[in-house]
């Protein structure tokens, strides 16, 4: 976890983030969760929305090609597994640590166990490489003080994306969606905060410094490439959605026997989901931008939308689960544990024993 070197890797990271999904489950569930991107990874590790967010920002603006998979990745299925979180009470609070002065499991307990997930605002250790970026570019007294410059924001950037790291459990969809919301708000603010600097940085190179930074970037990605045995990278956020992402309409209606107000309600909610579901669809564009500049702000406008739609959703949400009594809630959250559970098999049950025991934090 604290190789930077490794933790550059996308596929590294999303082996990481695979495990560290599956490693708090009971009772023999586990395998590959409905929720999982396509490149192997998880938008959500318990109660944490996008791990590793300052790896996938700056990996996408500064390299591009196959290392946008990770960011172009997240999207409207992460929107669902929100609503629908395929995790448990008792799953939840395996993320949690011990403390003296909380009981194991508390839901008022800061979950340590995934900080590292969350950002690091360390120097040598936040996503921007910028060691390999003054070795190849070679920069001049200026071109230093601006690359020293963008060095010193994407600290700052990943001490904003550290601080939306949740500090207790959410237990509701509408407490996802609000921790999910927070995450994103933080993202962009992170954006927002290094775009300046390296407008600035990449405006004062000359054309052959700038093709020495794209050739720096094509050789990191053959290096990676080469590691995943030269398959080819997945790099879409428009993709067709997996039957487990169909809306549980008939699963709702027999668990919560909703009330005609309600049903309004949920139909709005559903209404909702499947338009933040075409926002997003619309907004994938993760192939058009060529230099840093471009992507950064691709990526600002790529998060933006996202914010959009989780609010969408959110107010939706809240205005039907508002109408819910207790046991309709109680209900209601336990339809994506329920999922989980039924669409494992043994196998997966057996690798993700194997996993367990060679995962830890």
């Amino acid at each position: 976890m604290r190789n930077t070197t490794a933790l550059r890797n996308p596929g590294f990271r999303a082996r990481i983030a695979a495990s560290a999904a599956t490693a708090g489950w009971h009772h023999g569930r586990g395998g590959n969760g409905w929720w999982r991107h396509r490149n192997g990874g998880y938008g959500w590790i318990g109660p944490l929305f996008w791990p590793f967010a300052y790896f996938d920002i700056y990996d996408y603006a500064v390299w591009g090609g196959g290392f946008g998979a990770p960011f172009w990745g997240y999207g409207y299925d992460d929107i669902y597994a929100g609503m629908f979180s395929p995790y448990g009470y008792d799953d939840l609070a395996f993320y949690l640590p011990p403390r003296a002065s909380s009981a194991p499991g508390s839901p008022d307990a800061a979950p340590d166990r995934l900080i590292q997930m969350c950002g690091d605002d360390s120097g040598d250790i936040v996503g921007l490489p910028i060691d390999l970026i003054r070795q190849a570019v070679e920069p001049t007294e200026a071109q230093r003080a601006a690359l020293d410059d963008l060095a010193r924001v994407s600290v700052t950037a990943a001490q904003n994306i550290k601080a939306a790291c949740p500090t207790k459990l959410s237990l509701t969809a509408p407490g996802r969606l609000a921790s999910m919301e927070q995450r994103i708000e933080a993202m962009l603010a992170a954006v927002a905060t290094v775009q300046p600097s390296l407008d600035k940085f990449y405006s004062l190179l000359n054309d052959e410094q700038k093709a020495r930074l794209t050739a720096l970037g094509e050789n990191q990605r053959r290096k990676i490439a080469a590691r995943r045995g030269n398959r080819p990278v997945v790099q879409s956020c428009d993709v067709a959605q997996p039957a487990e992402l169909k809306w549980p309409a008939e699963e709702i209606e027999a668990r919560l026997r909703p009330d005609d107000a309600q049903r309004a309600r949920l139909a709005a909610l559903q209404d909702a989901s499947a338009r933040a579901a075409d926002m997003l669809k619309t907004a994938c564009q993760p192939d058009d931008a060529v230099t840093p500049p471009a992507r950064i702000a691709a990526a600002g406008k790529r998060l933006d939308v996202m914010l959009q739609a989780v609010r969408l959703v959110r107010a939706a949400l809240g205005d039907f689960y508002g109408t819910l009594s207790d046991e309709q809630k109680a209900q209601f959250e336990a339809i994506g544990p329920r999922r989980t559970a039924l669409s494992d098999q043994p196998d997966r049950a057996r690798r993700h024993s194997r996993r367990h025991r060679a995962f830890s934090f």
